[in-house]
């Protein structure tokens, strides 16, 4: 497949390098290893809420109501009560939900038709802004008019409020009519710096917006039917010209064929072009295919069998998934229609593009089972994730790039795959990454603890729950347990046929976390973790 592995590379090393595996970076932490929450409230008093997440500079945990219309803010405080003991009991006061947080405000973010979607949260560190979601229901047969993709579903009204975190106050609102974002778990939404990136997946267009610090939504550019800020106005220039040529020649003809030829001058907008990203994308691999051949016979054999016979098949592809690179490039992921609505698309065929928005251009271009792709992801896996400069935090989430423990972890897997080509489409499903998807709490740091990533891990992700404790275990003393976090009732479920699922909510720097295990019908079970 196309590609050009040194562009790509280029974004990369422009950032902060990311310093080798076994280096000192996770070291400044390592006084967590005896700072763990060590002490356990099971079934705390708390309210009936949807507990979402803290802020990754911990200054908030963001909640909302089980209706799905209000947003409640709460701040961590600290518990004024201590023991020595295993077996000492804490005062009743001191189980209940409002001795760690206190609630700033409940503020009511959906109307009568909207509800809020309680998978959706971004933060805007630098500001503590936060951005949040509301939508009507999804129409899954709605008809596609108006330039929209067959097959892909339609929502009448997706509001984005962008709040002032520190008193509730809304300071804009970003409104799209019949469209389609993907919000669950921020996969439609990508945020970089000051810059969001959102996909249309019904129209195809990559909206980027930009956020100010006066905390307003300034639309920066759309990339989709068109790539420059002129090429609507060049084109319908161009096309009135064409208009009025074609209605000269018709004077010059007989009357016999005028009345015939009257609809002919008006520009059918809906098939007359491809879009704009897709242009570039076509033109970006047919160049690439002719470069490949010097020999003028061998080009056009070499064209028609990887470019000509696949025609359509790149024609038909559409946006998936995007995410920044830098704040120049984007990362675009294309593949069918079904891939992109489908709940898993790790069956459907992917391709990934590098998108320069300043050139306009694709400077790279991928099957998702290029080994060149694997490679920039096994090397540079912290770059993807892309943060915030001011995101310092960022450096101590651990990945295959900074951790020699999930490098051997991720070779052993790749060891153990019974097909390469299978083992990288499997990695190329995470890519594009869903924005603010890890948490950055210390007791993740795969430097410091190992622990059983089928049943919890940094990744924002429900779980299957199980009634034994999670055991985190010492990396510098290998039989040492350091401390488990136990999910549900003290004494466990009753049933244990019934399917329990849990989250978890770590604090980005304190011994603290929630842990909600849901099972169906029945009330969250909410236990508190943290430092007796």
């Amino acid at each position: 497949m196309l590609r050009n592995n040194n562009v790509v590379a280029r974004i990369f090393q422009r950032q902060i390098q990311t310093p080798p595996p076994g280096t000192s970076v996770h070291c400044a932490r390592r006084f967590y290893e005896n700072l763990v929450p060590s002490f356990t409230i099971y079934d705390v008093e708390c309210p009936d809420h949807s507990f979402r997440k803290f802020t990754d500079d911990g200054q908030y945990l963001i909640s909302f109501s089980r209706n799905h219309q209000d947003l409640i803010v709460y701040r961590p405080t600290w518990l004024s009560y201590s023991y020595k003991q295993e077996d000492c009991h804490l005062p009743s006061r001191a189980k209940r939900f409002d001795s760690f947080f206190t609630q700033l405000y409940c503020v009511p973010l959906a109307s009568s038709n909207e509800v809020i979607c309680k998978d959706f949260f971004l933060y805007v560190i630098t500001n503590q802004f936060g951005l949040f979601a509301t939508s009507t229901a999804q129409i899954h047969d709605a008809p596609a008019i108006g330039g929209a993709i067959q097959g892909v579903p339609s929502i009448e009204r997706i509001t984005f409020h962008l709040l002032r975190l520190e008193d509730g106050v809304i300071l804009d609102e970003k409104v799209f009519h019949n469209d389609f974002i993907n919000l669950a778990h921020n996969m439609g939404v990508f945020l970089y710096d000051d810059l969001l990136a959102v996909v249309s997946l019904r129209y195809q267009t990559i909206y980027i917006i930009q956020i100010r610090e006066s905390g307003n939504l300034v639309d920066v550019r759309a990339i989709g039917a068109f790539c420059r800020e002129d090429d609507e106005l060049f084109l319908n220039s161009n096309s009135q010209c064409m208009a009025v040529a074609d209605k000269s020649k018709l004077h010059q003809s007989s009357g016999n064929h005028v009345d015939n030829g009257v609809h002919s001058n008006q520009l059918n907008s809906d098939n007359s072009f491809l879009s704009g990203i897709k242009q570039r994308l076509l033109s970006f691999i047919f160049q690439g295919i002719w470069s490949e051949e010097t020999d003028k016979f061998q080009r056009v054999q070499c064209l028609k069998k990887k470019f000509y016979f696949h025609f359509q098949d790149y024609v038909d592809l559409i946006i998936w998934k995007v995410q920044f690179l830098d704040r120049h490039h984007l990362l675009i992921k294309f593949g069918s229609v079904d891939g992109g609505v489908s709940r898993s698309a790790d069956h459907h065929a992917s391709f990934f593009a590098v998108y320069n928005m300043e050139t306009t251009e694709i400077v790279a271009f991928y099957q998702n089972s290029a080994d060149e792709l694997y490679l920039l992801f096994e090397q540079f896996c912290d770059h993807f994730y892309a943060m915030s400069r001011n995101s310092s935090y960022m450096n101590f989430i651990s990945s295959h790039s900074n951790n020699i423990h999930a490098l051997e972890q991720l070779r052993s897997i790749k060891y153990k795959a019974s097909s390469l080509s299978q083992f990288v489409k499997k990695m190329m499903t995470s890519l594009p990454f869903s924005c603010q998807s890890l948490s950055p709490s210390p007791y993740f740091d795969q430097s410091l603890f190992r622990y059983d990533e089928k049943l919890i891990s940094a990744t924002d992700r429900h779980r299957p729950s199980t009634d034994h404790p999670i055991k985190f275990i010492s990396r510098r003393q290998p039989h040492t347990l350091k401390f488990k976090i136990k999910p549900g009732p003290e004494a466990g479920s009753l049933d244990g046929r019934t399917k329990k699922v849990s989250s978890f909510l770590f604090h980005p720097f304190l011994p603290l976390a929630l842990s909600i295990q849901q099972t169906l019908f029945l009330q969250p079970s909410v236990n508190i973790h943290f430092r007796g």
